[in-house]
């Protein structure tokens, strides 16, 4: 897998419009690790090339300590 460009930010006013596709709650844009995290689902989707990935299967479990820090 290739590294996120940095700078390949995600459009504010999508940010605004996407939910969690498991709970319909609010997503966190995480810039440093090119990921929107869902708190209550404890999932955390990668955005590639600019796109999100809504998928479950696609998305990451989020730790504990990862959790506090939100």
């Amino acid at each position: 897998m290739t590294e996120p460009e940095k700078n390949d930010a995600i459009d504010p006013k999508l940010l605004e419009l996407l939910v969690c596709p498991q709970t319909k709650g609010p997503l966190v844009y995480d810039r440093e690790n090119h990921e929107l995290l869902s708190k209550k689902a404890r999932l955390a989707y990668p955005i590639r090339d600019g796109v999100p990935i809504m998928l479950a299967e696609e998305a990451r479990q989020l730790s504990d300590e990862e959790l506090r820090a939100l």
